[in-house]
């Protein structure tokens, strides 16, 4: 039964295998829906958030994963409208990855607001001067644009596809997946957008504070431009190691050349311009506000010292900006990886900044810096929709035609 689900043409490992592969994500999602069950029973109480980390672990995973998702409205949007043929080799995969990072922020959110019967109240009794019902709609949109681009894969199951109404109904979609693509990557630019905008009201919290232009800080393009450049590196990462763990070639070198290289051209002109930002922030939003900048790096036990701000901009920005940029070391296979992994770092420090910073350094002569130490449950939770991820990666792998290049790139032999 199992064996007549597989795409034709293509090997998978055993049944048996495929299972016990599975073991441990399984297992982790069961502990990850326990500590939800225990959040949403109890409340809130069950994590270590205070009054001084109202924004903490949930907020930093919610961000980041959406950052890494990014790969699928930059890959749709190259794709389908700027027109990249090459990328329909990679496109299946970059709209699973999406899904998940998606789905993972949407559970993280249900869990991270206390009361999820009330979850409604965001969309019915929508409060409009509020960036989370922005934030909310947008991603739930976006979410089901994500779905309706991911069915028409579902679609083309061996089994299903042998349905006449699933089979003209995946062929219709693909027909149109442009016009989702391109609605896509509007609702990701504005949600994207919009998580980066809160940096622009935080008066009380000058270290998050930053100027822009008009009413739109420029952490609001900022945070699109760097999903844009980095999504894609977790991309690229994630069929890296799907090609390790099946050990077959799945997308073909010069898919993973044309996307590193655009990746690099992002990701360079989006260091430029945080490098900018922050000077920017350290010589003229700071003084206004009544602080220098070392006040912010400094008697903080080095848990927020200098490091975090080298680590950012030079180890995860400007060294894998610099690999992908250049051919010939872009095309070195242990380089490209290394590129991939510390942009992929990289984008994360920059929400983990940008959330639990602000919230540790004191604003007050009378404060001091406040430090934060996530509960299990708050762990768990966050583990959670990762493992229910790699869960989602494996079975579309396994049942779903993802690579259009597989069989091309690994000719099962006839017996």
């Amino acid at each position: 039964m199992d064996s007549a689900l597989i795409p034709v043409g293509v090997e998978r490992c055993s049944l048996k295998r495929f299972t016990l592969g599975l073991v441990i994500p399984t297992a982790l999602v069961i502990w990850g829906l326990y500590a939800a069950y225990l959040c949403w029973a109890k409340g809130l109480n069950q994590t270590n958030m205070n009054d001084s980390y109202g924004f903490a672990l949930w907020i930093w995973a919610d961000l980041a994963v959406i950052a890494v998702g990014g790969g699928a409205f930059f890959t749709g949007f190259l794709r389908y409208v700027v027109g990249k043929d090459e990328l329909k080799n990679i496109i299946n995969f970059a709209v699973i990855v999406g899904f998940c990072c998606y789905c993972s922020a949407m559970l993280i959110l249900a869990i991270d607001i206390g009361q999820p019967l009330r979850g409604w109240f965001i969309f019915w009794h929508a409060n409009v001067h509020s960036m989370l019902t922005e934030v909310a709609f947008c991603l739930s949109l976006y979410l089901s644009v994500l779905a309706i681009e991911y069915l028409p894969l579902v679609l083309e199951n061996r089994k299903i596809d042998q349905n006449p109404f699933c089979h003209n109904l995946g062929h219709r979609m693909h027909e149109v997946m442009a016009v989702f693509a391109a609605t896509g990557a509007f609702l990701s630019c504005f949600h994207q957008g919009s998580l980066g905008g809160v940096t622009g009201v935080l008066y009380g919290r000058p270290f998050g504070l930053r100027d822009g232009i008009f009413i739109w800080p420029w952490t609001f393009f900022l945070y699109t431009w760097s999903a844009a450049a980095c999504g894609p590196c977790f991309t690229m990462l994630s069929c890296k190691i799907t090609e390790k763990l099946t050990g077959k070639r799945l997308v073909k070198d010069n898919v993973y050349d044309l996307l590193a290289k655009i990746s690099g051209w992002m990701l360079g002109t989006y260091m430029v311009a945080k490098i900018i930002d922050t000077i920017w922030w350290a010589v003229v939003t700071l003084p206004r506000t009544g602080f220098s900048f070392m006040e912010f790096y400094t008697n903080s036990n080095n848990y927020h010292g200098l490091w975090i701000l080298i680590l950012e901009l030079l180890i995860c920005g400007i060294v894998p900006a610099a690999i992908l940029l250049k051919k010939e070391w872009r095309q070195d296979s242990r380089l490209f990886m290394t590129a991939c992994v510390l942009a992929v770092i990289g984008v994360c420090v920059n929400r983990w900044v940008m959330v639990m910073q602000p919230m540790a350094m004191p604003v007050m002569t009378f404060d001091d810096w406040v430090l934060y130490f996530p509960s299990w449950q708050e762990w768990a939770t966050t583990i959670l929709p990762v493992a229910g991820g790699i869960i989602v990666i494996a079975l579309s792998y396994r049942y779903l035609p993802v690579f259009p290049q597989e069989r091309e790139l690994n000719p099962v032999e006839k017996p």
